[in-house]
């Protein structure tokens, strides 16, 4: 079908503007455009939309949707569907699932169940290995969206700390590598001290997660990975970045200069650890959540031009893993249903003017547009998506601003059937999703019977 999405405030590519934006054959056509005016355009639907944001469909380069081998705590096709009731329209997913997606011939399985099962756009990493470097070297890097590179740890065989392996990876790759950034010696030196002291006691809490997965863990790992990358000019992403000390390690170049660029989730921004009292182990997660001057300095490097994307590092577990003793629970927070809200919401802070109000919203509707739609597309090569550009596909999200939005367990999508943010408020909606042209989600009728998703393609 083809659409007119009528009289929206349009946010893209640094802009604000009220606009239309026509719908045809699953892409996008500009109001300019001859061919609106010029022939027997049908449009069989008109949107109104008076009042709302339109922006370009969410990228999430970070989740982890637990298809194959781990389906008890999420799949492709509850996740997806989670995924666009958030304007989440393409995804790119970990290779840590069972088996683990190590070679290209387990990643097209993943992609066939993607294409049977998803309700939004999919792409895969390949997870490198100590042994299997060569291997990735030689796959079609138009496949993939990059190479994830555990320096933490992880399931199975997936930490590579063999120095020879890393060194043929950062000089020999010509494909985006994404690192999760933790010293896995400070952490299991960490580890042993707190278990012979806490474990089984009153203190064995999910206070203790910063205390072991420390800054000084974060730093190291991140140090080591950058020194490499810049040794061989690598392109690096920093995966979740969680303190402000390493920070002092990036730069605020502009992107298409950037060899090394960083990502930082919604929940770091959103939690510090005065949160584990009530939260517990629900806020677990790796890298661990710390202290509120780390949340702030990443909320500021947004500003600063530190950090190149949102993501969300979605990672459901069962309620029942969860709510185990500290040293049991799994780490991991769902969280793809309620990042863009959760990034919208500074919006609404009260101790703005009417004035003060509409410059930040003239700043910062712009900034989470490039940290989550733009700077994903360009930085992992995604075609024709990510803007609102004539002839992209037309993924594309409506939010409804200032209404009340209350997280609650009826409206979650995710298997797990749970989420930290349960009880809290937000003053902003995802009204609708389409993805390739045709709406995925809508507020009022859920999510769509039919899904439109296709494959990313990747320069």
């Amino acid at each position: 079908m083809n659409y007119l999405i009528h009289n929206a405030t349009i946010v893209n590519e640094g802009t604000i503007r009220k606009g239309d934006i026509y719908v045809v054959d699953g892409c996008i056509l500009l109001p300019e455009n001859d061919t609106i005016h010029n022939s027997q355009l049908t449009i069989h639907k008109k949107i109104d939309a008076t009042g709302m944001i339109l922006i370009p469909g969410i990228i999430d380069t970070h989740v982890h949707f637990r298809e194959p081998g781990l389906t008890e705590k999420a799949d492709i096709a509850t996740e997806s569907r989670a995924a666009v009731a958030g304007g989440v329209t393409s995804y790119v997913d970990m290779p840590n699932t069972k088996p683990q997606t190590t070679s290209m011939e387990l990643l097209e399985e993943k992609v066939q169940l993607a294409a049977e099962k998803s309700m939004a756009n999919y792409g895969f990493m390949l997870g490198a290995t100590n042994s299997n470097i060569d291997e990735i070297l030689k796959a079609d890097p138009t496949k993939y969206a990059a190479i994830k590179l555990f320096l933490g740890s992880s399931t199975g065989d997936m930490l590579v700390n063999n120095p020879q392996a890393l060194d043929k990876l950062f000089s020999q790759s010509k494909k985006l590598i994404v690192a999760h950034c933790e010293e896995e010696d400070i952490i299991q030196a960490n580890m042993r001290n707190f278990k012979m002291e806490c474990a089984g006691t009153e203190r064995e809490t999910a206070a203790l997660h910063p205390q072991i997965r420390t800054t000084e863990a974060c730093y190291v790992s991140t140090y080591k990975a950058i020194e490499r990358a810049r040794r061989y000019n690598t392109r690096l992403h920093i995966a979740h970045i969680s303190t402000a000390t390493e920070l002092n390690l990036l730069s605020n170049m502009p992107l298409e200069n950037k060899h090394v660029t960083a990502e930082v989730t919604p929940n770091h921004l959103w939690f510090d650890d005065r949160d584990y009292a009530e939260l517990g182990n629900l806020i677990k997660c790796n890298p661990a959540i710390k202290r509120n001057e780390d949340r702030l300095a990443l909320w500021a490097a947004l500003y600063d031009g530190l950090i190149d994307t949102i993501a969300t590092d979605h990672a459901p577990h069962t309620l029942e893993s969860k709510q185990k003793r500290y040293f049991d629970a799994p780490g991991g927070i769902p969280s793809i249903q309620h990042s863009l809200v959760m990034m919208l919401e500074p919006l609404f802070n009260n101790n703005y003017n009417e004035t003060e109000r509409k410059e930040f919203r003239d700043t910062w509707l712009p900034l989470i547009v490039r940290l989550m739609c733009h700077n994903p597309a360009t930085l992992f090569g995604i075609e024709k998506r990510g803007f609102i550009r004539e002839g992209y596909k037309a993924d594309l999200t409506l939010v409804r601003p200032d209404v009340e939005n209350t997280v609650n367990k009826e409206r979650l999508l995710y298997k797990c059937g749970w989420s930290p943010l349960e009880g809290q408020t937000f003053h902003s909606r995802v009204e609708m999703t389409f993805v390739n042209g045709e709406p995925a989600y809508s507020y009022s009728e859920g999510t769509s019977t039919t899904a439109h998703a296709e494959r990313l393609q990747f320069k």
